[in-house]
């Protein structure tokens, strides 16, 4: 017998629903809130939705603070209480390290410290199987957000405390070890940074449009229906996104030669730069072509043809310093823009070609250990989180968990 099933043989499991055992409310906001925002350091945490993140269990800290008289006409919580959103990341729980006020795009558990260890709490709320019942109800037709009577109606597991500490223990094994694997990805992206960064070391700095580095070239007329099964290789600005890293030598679609013969063509080296994009962060996203046949381009992106070693360059434009220097240059509400003759201005460190070589070298190992499917820190955290929910659903199963049927 595994350690598994004996620490789950014979658990007697009592089962309530969650209004049952603990407080669930609604949060509360005042109203005009810009009226209670304040800057006193005594003033109450004010956590909104964007004071969390689907990465993260816990609420540490806030943007923003309001008022005492602000926070009596919220809902005020304290550390150790939860909170489930009911739009952006819907249904999702987080645990609170502080004290704070919430507003009415939240709910909150609390008052359920005699029967619950909080973080067994946690994984229960997270699991599969809760997040489908919270869509169940909101598909159903007869409500519209995940209000607190939903949440109250919740059918929940309650066995022995010993056994909630011990099976919290393991799932928080799992959640940890993806935690730190997911940290060495911004080790990797800390130390690309520190490769790029020539500030204490007498290199040129050029504007990527000088004429002795290189130039930007729009794409062309170039949309998903002129796609061919076979023909010249074609990258579309929306792949760039979705299907390409940061280097490849094989296009995912294709063009007919006749109408490859009027559009603008990158060839070996060049960088292909989508050029709009619906969010800040994704404009100007890049990809280096390292095949030997010269490649089509859409519209809505541009290439750059130059003197510098080709990934150098495609790294380089996923470094902060790039980033930093891009923003100033953004256009637009909807689609956000970056046009070619504003990418030229744009400064790039150019150490000699060997120097390029060898932090390329590096480089490319990071690539492969943080973005390869098939292997390094992707399969790694995505293995990792296949196990976690496989333990999660059978540590919380006992035999008959299912919260559809009638409270037992």
């Amino acid at each position: 017998m595994s350690y598994l099933d004996t620490l789950l043989e014979g658990v007697e499991v009592e089962w309530k629903t969650l209004g049952e055992v603990a407080t669930v409310q609604r949060g509360a906001s005042p109203r005009p809130i810009v009226k209670f925002i304040t800057n006193d350091e005594n003033g109450t945490p004010w956590i909104k939705i964007g004071d969390t993140s689907p990465a993260l269990k816990y609420v540490e800290k806030t943007a923003q603070k309001i008022t005492p008289v602000g926070a009596k006409q919220s809902r005020v919580l304290k550390t150790g209480d939860f909170i489930i959103s009911n739009s952006m990341s819907f249904g999702r729980p987080y645990i609170l390290k502080i004290d704070g006020a919430i507003h009415d795009g939240w709910a909150s558990i609390s008052d359920f410290e005699d029967k619950f260890n909080s973080d067994f709490l946690y994984h229960f709320l997270s699991s599969n199987v809760v997040q489908n019942y919270w869509l169940s109800k909101i598909n159903s037709g007869s409500v519209s957000n995940l209000n607190a009577d939903i949440i109250k109606s919740l059918q929940i597991p309650i066995p022995p405390l010993t056994v909630q500490t011990e099976i919290a223990r393991i799932l928080d094994t799992f959640t940890e070890l993806t935690a730190e694997l997911t940290s060495r990805k911004s080790q990797y992206n800390y130390y690309r940074e520190q490769l790029l960064n020539f500030d204490e070391v007498d290199v040129q700095h050029l504007p990527m449009g000088d004429e002795s580095i290189g130039k930007f070239i729009r794409g062309s007329g170039l949309q998903k229906k002129d796609f061919t099964e076979t023909g010249v290789g074609c990258i579309h600005y929306g792949q760039l996104y979705t299907y390409y890293g940061t280097y490849t030598d094989k296009t995912k679609t294709f063009i007919s030669e006749e109408f490859a013969k009027k559009a603008r063509k990158a060839k070996y080296g060049d960088l292909v730069i989508a050029t709009t994009s619906e969010d800040d962060e994704g404009v100007c996203k890049a990809v280096a072509w390292l095949g030997n046949e010269e490649i089509a381009v859409s519209s809505d992106a541009c290439f750059y043809t130059h003197n510098l070693n080709p990934k150098y360059v495609a790294y380089f434009f996923q470094t902060e310093q790039f980033q930093k220097q891009k923003r100033p240059y953004i256009t637009g509400t909807k689609v956000r823009r970056v046009n070619a003759d504003d990418l030229a201005k744009i400064k790039i460190p150019v150490p000699a070609l060997e120097e390029q070589t060898r932090i390329v070298s590096i480089l490319d190992k990071f690539d492969t250990l943080t973005t390869s499917i098939t292997e390094g820190l992707p399969k790694e955290i995505e293995l990792r989180k296949k196990q976690y929910e496989y333990y999660r659903d059978m540590l919380l199963n006992f035999n008959k968990l299912n919260i559809d049927d009638e409270k037992r």
